[in-house]
């Protein structure tokens, strides 16, 4: 196990490196220069003495006339303490501006994973029981849909039926709180914020509540096959203690081994959730970032990204072995 975890420890590293190279060559290679959107100055004025100098001079100053290959280095010395640089936007520090964002789209995930698991596990084991059944056929229409249900659409719809749309007027659209709640006790605060976050939670939550649900369904039909299942039957145990005494505690292995791999998406957020209910999380950073050439916020966002992405899968591998000691990386 040891060893295992050494090798792919030491794998992280070429994996990060290639990450960041690629993602540096794209954004180089993109179209648009992020001088000229920092300057509003358009591709028809490029060609005016005066600009050209002005366009000159900044590219100086942010370093963008030097090679692409002394670019990459000399940010990548930086990244290694965590020093994205300064924003080209706002002139920020990067990891202050993700700083402010990473609670915001926490709240929201951590919420929707939560829901997502208290749902999709009963869902799962239901139709694993009732396996062919008239309900289980339904419970399965019902979850490709959501599944194939685009978050954009469904956003748009929770907007129109409950938002002050057409139809009803429950839930807010706009923000993560009420205008002037700040002086509010905690409690009220607190209720007013899970208010504005149940249409954008439940636009995150409903594809990962079909998927989810179909892996604790497999999970529990491959246990509830088990010879030792059989035997708790042949014992003259009741169904009830069968399934949740010694079904269900093996076939969630795959469900929690799943978590790890959540890690990035939980820090790296949602662009077209947090776009339309406008609120200021890491998709939205991200999303603002690119439109601006904001190369150095572009490729913070990108290096957490990748590191939660490359620890998720290590953790994957360690919850593995803690939850099912059968497995064995020697």
């Amino acid at each position: 196990m040891k060893e295992y975890l050494l090798r792919r420890l030491l794998m992280i590293i070429p994996t990060y490196l290639g990450i960041t190279i690629v993602t540096f060559v794209i954004i180089q290679l993109a179209p648009g220069s992020p001088v000229s959107a920092k300057l509003g100055i358009g591709e028809s004025l490029k060609d005016n003495v005066f600009n050209r100098k002005i366009i000159e001079d900044t590219k100086k100053l942010y370093g963008l006339d030097r090679p692409v290959i002394a670019q990459y280095f000399d940010w990548l010395k930086r990244s290694l303490t965590f020093d994205f640089g300064d924003s080209f936007k706002d002139n920020r520090p990067v990891m202050e501006k993700i700083a402010e964002r990473v609670p915001v789209t926490l709240q929201i995930n951590i919420i929707a994973i939560l829901a997502v698991y208290l749902i999709s596990v009963p869902i799962g084991v239901f139709s694993a029981v009732k396996h062919n059944s008239l309900a289980d056929k339904a419970v399965t229409v019902i979850i490709f849909v959501l599944y194939s249900l685009p978050n954009f659409w469904v956003a748009i719809l929770l907007i129109t039926f409950l938002g002050g749309g057409e139809y009803l007027d429950i839930f807010p659209i706009y923000g993560l709180n009420s205008y002037g709640i700040e002086g509010a006790s905690f409690f009220n605060f607190l209720l007013d914020r899970l208010w504005h976050l149940v249409l954008p939670v439940t636009c995150l939550a409903y594809a990962g509540l079909a998927s989810l649900s179909r892996y604790a369904k497999v999970g529990m039909l491959d246990v509830i096959r088990q010879d030792y299942i059989l035997t708790a039957r042949a014992k003259g145990l009741s169904e009830k203690a069968v399934i949740f005494k010694h079904a269900l505690r093996n076939s969630v292995i795959p469900i929690v081994t799943l978590l790890a791999g959540l890690l990035p998406a939980m820090l790296g957020g949602s662009v077209i959730v947090e776009s339309i209910f406008s609120i200021p999380g890491m998709g939205k950073l991200g999303f603002e970032s690119i439109l601006a050439r904001d190369y150095p916020t572009i490729m913070g966002i990108v290096s957490i990204s990748a590191l939660l992405t490359l620890a998720g899968f290590l953790i994957s591998d360690i919850l593995y072995a803690v939850v099912d000691p059968r497995i064995s990386y020697e």
